[in-house]
């Protein structure tokens, strides 16, 4: 493992990224991979890995709801001991929540590849890949996964990557959830058609949550892009607040995490945030 000593936490992840990148390109190729990627694309159009993304947030006259299976954060650790991700899925899956989001980064959020495959195999949710994708390799593996949409965070690309990244994810038939923090980086977005908007309340450099960014930059959004409230979600009262400000669909984690496994527990948590919801 490469030795990391300076930078923001987000830095960080994103130098390890590229170090792992580096690895698995020697193991195979880019060519290889772009060959198997696009030969599952051409002959399984339909697929489009399980349904699409963007179709099952858009919840009628509520909220979506993406649940997140991850085992750690750089900012609170462990957060689940007893990990099973595929009991995790299932559970989900038995709520009927729209999507997953399956953490495959490994070294400060513990996630794993294995974990996407196994939950895609397990439960007939889209997933979305949640990882640092700084290199068209990570969009390829997602396809072959069985993802159905990649996260692309506009911190730590440039125009031209976040361009051409989201033209080869929809070239595969993944969506594609475009992550923004702050008003230059959603302007960004829209401005290299990011269709669903992922607005995260977390500032990833320093690791501190606000609400009140979702509050800020949802309705500056076109209404006919998704957008989606992510981080910081752990009461009804925050699930109502960012309804108010104009997101389609919430990404949960730690709080379903912390629920634990069982499909009564990850059941009653989700009543539980959808209880000030209107209707």
């Amino acid at each position: 493992m490469s030795t990391i000593l300076t930078g923001t936490i987000l830095d960080r992840i994103v130098e390890q990224k590229r170090f792992r990148l580096e690895q698995r390109q020697n193991e195979i190729s880019l060519q290889d991979l772009r060959h198997q990627a696009e030969h599952l694309a051409s002959a399984n159009p339909g697929d489009v890995a399980i349904a699409r993304f963007a179709t099952a947030l858009r919840k009628p006259k509520s909220l979506g709801l993406i649940a997140e299976i991850k085992q750690a954060s750089p900012s609170k650790g462990i957060i689940a001991p007893d990990f099973r991700p595929v009991e995790q899925a299932r559970a989900y899956a038995q709520a009927e929540v729209q999507a997953i989001s399956v953490l495959t980064e490994e070294d400060f959020f513990l996630g794993s590849d294995e974990h996407l495959q196994a939950v895609h195999a397990a439960v007939p949710q889209p997933i979305l890949r949640k990882d640092f994708t700084v290199d068209s390799y990570q969009i390829y593996e997602a396809r072959l996964l069985g993802a159905s949409a990649i996260l692309l965070i506009v911190a730590i690309l440039s125009d031209s990557q976040l361009r051409e990244f989201i033209h080869l994810a929809q070239s595969l038939g993944l969506d594609v959830l475009v992550e923004v923090h702050t008003l230059d980086e959603l302007m960004r977005a829209l401005d290299c058609g990011a269709q669903i908007i992922g607005i995260n309340n977390r500032d990833l450099k320093t690791f501190h949550v606000d609400l009140g960014v979702t509050e800020r930059l949802a309705g500056i959004i076109p209404n006919d892009r998704i957008v989606v409230s992510e981080s910081g979600i752990v009461t009804a009262h925050d699930m109502a607040r960012v309804y108010r400000a104009g997101a389609h669909a919430v990404l949960v984690g730690e709080t379903l995490m912390r629920a634990g496994g069982s499909p009564e527990s990850v059941a009653a948590t989700i009543h539980q945030l959808y209880a000030e919801m209107p209707g």
